[in-house]
């Protein structure tokens, strides 16, 4: 790879360009992340950048691999994914933002946008652990707003602890969604 970037410039791309099929930094780390623990998407790259793969420098698509390699190398590692939004989102002392243009939302979103990136890839298919898989994603899904007109979906998000507990609860669900898309138990 010619002039690979190093991490800081790719989030700096991520996070500066104005193009409606590029996520920011956060919302890509969602993605990148649902790829990883959840049912395969074989063309994860393309659902990222919504088909515009070919406009997309080829650092970036190279940076953007890097990345995914080491998220996936963390969960090998039996090392909790780092998740990039505030320490205080578990904390029910602080106030946390979770409005529409919070760092918690933008990864909610990125995560759920994988989730649902390609019809082939039901995260729901297998009925002994569609249930849990329902509860394990509930925090991602009602923090990303995506489904609003749902009225308990949209109570949950009107609830501050709620949201609170929701998002205290991520990190262990991402180890537990990997186990239970990865393991033969």
């Amino acid at each position: 790879m010619n002039n690979p970037l190093s991490f800081d410039e790719l989030l700096d791309y991520l996070d500066n360009e104005e193009s409606a099929f590029v996520l920011d930094s956060v919302a890509t780390h969602g993605f990148l992340t649902a790829t990883v623990i959840g049912r395969p998407l074989p063309n994860w790259i393309e659902a990222l950048f919504e088909g515009h793969v070919s406009e997309i420098p080829a650092n970036v698509l190279d940076g953007i691999q890097r990345w995914r390699e080491s998220i996936m190398a963390e969960l090998k590692n039996e090392t909790p994914i780092e998740l990039p939004f505030g320490e205080d989102a578990g904390n029910e002392e602080v106030a946390v933002d979770f409005s529409d243009e919070s760092d918690i939302v933008a990864w909610s979103i990125g995560f759920v946008d994988a989730m649902y990136g390609d019809e082939a890839s039901d995260w729901f298919e297998d009925e002994e652990t569609a249930e849990d898989v329902a509860v394990l994603t509930l925090p991602m899904i009602v923090l990303s707003g995506i489904d609003d007109e749902d009225p308990e979906l949209a109570q949950m998000r009107a609830d501050e602890d709620k949201m609170a507990q929701m998002a205290n609860s991520i990190e262990g669900n991402l180890t537990e969604l990997f186990l239970l898309f990865h393991t033969n138990d």
